[in-house]
């Protein structure tokens, strides 16, 4: 318990596995977490004395099931472990020494239990310096490590896109941290001296065995550099020190990618659903066969590009998938069989892959080779230097077949992990103990003609090891050299000279088949550790490949056609549909299409009215992701689309309280407004949806006007979809040429409402809002008496705003 103690003090904040014996135990409140939380017996130990201690604990080789349930419930889990052999005769009579082997936190985690498959579980370090940051971010289960540096506004909106398990920031920045982040995060601290620049700087040239970090095109970035070295000391405090995978270090370069900021990522629902029974666009795209896959196009839908010859480049190679219907099919069944490469890798470099997860690595690597013989059979040069970019892993694919057993067992220690032939030595002492079967067979036969005890035989077990079990009816046979060792009810035990010198031996050979075994297998580990940047270079095309090849298979599928992209300020799609919307129509039940041209010389600005549920948000909202899904690479849902390049897409779409922070729906509306107005830019795209309506009519108008105004007098004229409830914003189209008006076309039919969702020049006059309340089941009273007050309103013109035809500027 005195060593336990000094322990846990070096480890305050983290629960502890203590390992004794068999068993992971934890102590007084950490036994009562664990109890809790894996719902275990808590015991006691000295019950009701002054030194009573609560207890909880769980066999050693379950650990992999219950650590996953301990950091999902956001725990810091500290592994001390005996680091001595407790059977070794030197150890057997003192305290076997134990310390922390592992600290497992939400950021820096191994364990296939917790990490998602289709996501990175990312680690974020930030270094606050006054009103910019530096800001890292690595996956050490994939071996991504990024960084940058910026303003707080923009780094704040890369960690939401990433969406760290786990923040680490300086301590004595805790305030700072704290008012940015919000306790949106798990999140950790660390000391003052892991945040200098020279011992960072010193940190990542060591690691990356480099004299610098120009070759990264990082050496200016001083915060971001803090970041990244303070990154590393982390690894090294929670005791990776194994990160060979962590080969290189990348800029994330904001001019590359599309602005996205948070709100219109959530509100054009990209990657969650804003509906618990909803679907995502993410989900709608994705259909990737591998998790390297599904999580490089989470990537590109984070970072849509902006670079028209990088947009090209992938719809070039889907344009060659569809014109190859062969290819896809045969790359799709490959694909299917390959493991999580990316993963895999990394667990070479920690040296915590296992021996059939090895085994599955090697059999991807014959997959490598199959898969760049097909590429270079086609006559397209695309495909044929794709094809060359796959290294040759033939070496090393011979090398793993040569040593590992074709089915290995997932844990070291249960025998048939080297393959035979492999090691003369090991096959020597295989040899000894198969063979020993036959030696003791013949020990018996000898036995029972010398005894005439036919029913002799010869059994083992952990504690006496072999023994000869002898009925009591047969004592007076028994010869005087066995030595008795246990006495049963009907039977006794005996061993022999003979059978306890056979025992020496075939222990001895089993023990050293497992020690060899072992060794064996940390060597072959570390001859594949020797490949890891080539097999991170071929992981990364078949992700590549992957992706693209999802991006096909939508495209036959939902009838999807590729955008003509260009470096105009156009917005040109011939019968658009919304992407998600459409997957959720019934059976037989088509999208109905909308055509739109926006430019920023004649019409910047669309105002669109009509009534609820005509479909104006959908509208809205199948633009800016129609956008999104051509600058990431895929065929878009439409007829046609002509495409000028966007840098920046913002969405004002929905409404949300933040109630915590004391925000109501109007004030977060005006805050993401504000944002939008304050970041345009020539190429913007912006989607706003009723702004204005969470304050009166009066108020809610004006704002409207004076925003639509201010977008369309500012200099970058962005490209603008107003969708609103107030007809007296049609009047603007008067006084300013670039705005155009649309309404979405609606019948009335024997006071009924049929919505057309067809999007038509024009205006709205009515919102149709009684309708929609009454088709939502509101009662008939209510329903009844709104009619008459609605023409109680509009007969004395009680609402009247603008109606006049005048001109407001007074020109």
């Amino acid at each position: 318990m005195r060593q336990y103690t000094e322990i846990k003090s070096l480890y305050p904040d983290a629960l502890l596995l203590f390992r004794v014996g068999d068993f992971y135990e934890t102590f007084d409140e950490d036994a009562i977490k664990c109890s809790k939380t894996l719902n275990i017996v808590l015991t006691k130990r000295f019950k009701g004395s002054s030194s009573e201690t609560k207890l909880a604990g769980f066999p050693y080789h379950a650990l992999d099931n219950y650590l996953p349930k301990l950091v999902l419930a956001g725990f810091r889990v500290a592994i001390c472990d005996q680091i001595e052999d407790p059977k070794d005769p030197k150890t057997t009579k003192k305290l076997v020494k134990r310390g922390v082997i592992s600290l497992i936190t939400p950021g820096v985690v191994l364990n296939d239990g917790i990490l998602p498959k289709c996501s990175n579980n990312f680690l974020a370090v930030i270094h606050f310096n006054n009103e910019t940051a530096g800001l890292a971010i690595l996956d050490i289960s994939t071996g991504e490590f990024l960084v940058t540096e910026n303003n707080l506004q923009s780094i704040y909106q890369i960690i939401h896109r990433f969406s760290p398990s786990e923040i680490i920031y300086q301590k004595n920045k805790k305030y700072e941290f704290e008012k940015f982040i919000k306790k949106e995060y798990f999140t950790s601290s660390m000391e003052e001296w892991a945040f200098k620049y020279s011992s960072a700087y010193e940190k990542l040239i060591q690691h990356f065995k480099t004299h610098s970090l120009k070759g990264f095109g990082i050496e200016h970035l001083k915060n971001a550099i803090i970041a990244a070295g303070a990154a590393l000391f982390y690894l090294e405090i929670t005791h990776n020190t194994k990160i060979s995978h962590l080969s290189s270090i990348s800029r994330i370069d904001e001019e590359q990618y599309v602005w996205l900021d948070d709100f219109t990522v959530r509100s054009l629902e990209i990657f969650h659903s804003n509906n618990p029974n909803g679907i995502s666009l993410f989900d709608v795209l994705n259909r990737t066969l591998t998790p390297m896959g599904a999580r490089l196009l989470k990537r590109w839908m984070m970072f849509p590009l902006k670079e028209l010859s990088a947009i090209q480049s992938r719809h070039d190679l889907l344009e060659t998938f569809i014109m190859f219907p062969d290819l896809s099919s045969k790359l799709i069944e490959i694909f299917c069989s390959l493991n999580d490469i990316e993963r895999l890798i990394s667990k070479v470099s920690t040296e915590k892959i296992n021996p059939r997860e090895l085994m599955n690595l090697c059999l991807s690597l014959d997959s490598f080779d199959t898969i760049k013989k097909i590429l270079s059979t086609y006559q397209n040069n695309l495909l044929k230097e794709i094809g060359k970019s796959f290294p040759n892993f033939r070496i090393l694919y011979n090398h793993i077949s040569k040593a590992l057993h074709e089915d290995p067992p997932q844990q070291i220690g249960k025998g048939n992990i080297i393959a035979e032939f492999f090691s003369k030595e090991l096959d020597e002492l295989r040899y000894l103990v198969s063979s020993g079967k036959d030696y003791l067979h013949q020990i018996c036969k000898r036995e029972r003609i010398r005894t005439g005890i036919q029913s002799l035989k010869i059994s083992f077990n952990k504690i006496f090891g072999f023994y000869i079990e002898i009925r009591n009816i047969h004592k007076n046979n028994i010869p005087k050299n066995w030595i008795r060792k246990q006495t049963l009810s009907n039977s006794e035990r005996y061993i022999t000279e003979e059978l306890h010198e056979y025992e020496m031996r075939i222990l001895g050979a089993e023990e050293k088949i497992i020690t060899l075994e072992k060794n064996l297998f940390q060597e072959l580990v570390a001859f594949v550790g020797e490949y890891i940047e080539s097999l991170q270079k071929a992981s990364k095309l078949i992700a590549y490949l992957d992706v693209i090849l999802s991006f096909t298979k939508n495209s036959q599928e939902s009838n999807y056609v590729r955008p003509v992209m260009d470096r105009s300020k156009n917005i040109f799609i011939e019968k658009g549909r919304h992407p998600v919307i459409e997957k959720h129509l019934p059976i037989g039940v088509s999208y109905i299409p909308n055509d739109l041209s926006l430019n920023s010389a004649y019409s910047q600005i669309f105002i669109i009215t009509g009534p609820n549920m005509s479909g104006k948000s959908a509208f809205l909202r199948q633009t800016a992701l129609i956008v999104l899904m051509a600058q990431i690479g895929s065929y878009v849902p439409a007829k046609r689309a002509q495409l000028g390049l966007v840098d920046k897409i913002f969405s004002r779409v929905g409404a949300y309280d933040n109630l915590s922070l004391g925000e109501s729906t109007f004030m977060v509306e005006m805050n993401e407004t504000a944002k939008i107005l304050n970041n345009l830019s020539k190429r913007s795209l912006i989607i706003l949806d009723e702004v204005g309506r969470g304050t009166s009519n009066s108020d809610g108008i004006s704002l409207a006007w004076s925003v639509i105004e201010y977008l369309y007098k500012h200099s970058t004229r962005p490209k603008t979809l107003f969708a609103t409830h107030y007809p007296e914003l049609n009047e603007m189209s008067v006084y300013f040429q670039r705005i155009k008006n649309y309404t979405i076309l609606v019948k009335e039919l024997d006071e009924k409402i049929i919505f057309m969702y067809q999007l038509l020049p024009g205006n709205s006059t009515h919102s149709l809002g009684i309708y929609v309340a009454k088709m939502s089941g509101m009662p008939n009273m209510v329903i009844s008496r709104a009619k008459q007050l609605l023409k109680h309103i509009e007969k004395f013109n009680l609402i009247k705003i603008f109606q006049k035809k005048y001109d407001p500027f007074n020109r």
